[in-house]
């Protein structure tokens, strides 16, 4: 079955070159399996790794940005669509209704922020769709440490986290992903 992925990461390819060829990685096999690829638009980063990963291997790779942005994070070319949208919150609107699963590579407060919007919209059943956490060389360990010590403290529950999983390699995200596309 064909599903629709959004990936989540850094404008920026941050200080570990592992994480740039992460996101290729990642992109190439979304599109060596059929699956469609729903990003942020730009051309930098490791956004830009991953759509070029995706392009790369013939995939369907969709791009949503707000105008606003274009400037500032330059279109990758090649798209299968782009969609040039007026706000973020139209941006994070359009990625929510055109994906199955969600998944977050690292990056910067605009990445964290759409976790939280995904997983608040799951949690408040918006809509119920899966969010997979990749933790490359554990770089969401204090983000899921300060979680836990939420749920500690009274202000997380059990179901808060029924729709997240965590792995920590590209080869496990893909293996969830066959599952969800089953």
């Amino acid at each position: 079955m064909s599903i629709t992925v959004c990936v989540f990461c850094g404008s920026r390819t941050g200080s570990n070159p592992g994480w740039s060829t992460a996101s290729k990685q990642l992109g190439s096999e979304i599109a060596k399996h059929g699956w469609r690829l729903v990003f942020g638009g730009g051309g930098g980063g490791l956004m830009g790794e991953l759509a070029r990963g995706a392009i790369a291997s013939h995939g369907t790779v969709i791009g949503i940005i707000p105008n606003f942005l274009t400037e500032a994070e330059p279109v990758i070319q090649d798209l299968s669509e782009l969609y040039v949208v007026e706000s973020m919150i139209e941006r994070k609107e359009m990625m929510v209704d055109l994906s199955d699963v969600f998944i977050v590579l690292p990056g910067g407060i605009g990445t964290i922020e759409e976790l939280f919007e995904v997983w608040t919209g799951n949690h408040v059943k918006a809509y119920s769709k899966p969010i997979l956490i990749v933790n490359l060389d554990g770089f969401f360990d204090d983000l899921l440490s300060f979680a836990k010590k939420q749920y500690e403290n009274g202000f997380l529950i059990e179901r808060h986290f029924s729709h997240i999983t965590v792995v920590t390699t590209i080869p496990e995200a893909i293996a969830f992903l066959q599952l969800k596309a089953r």
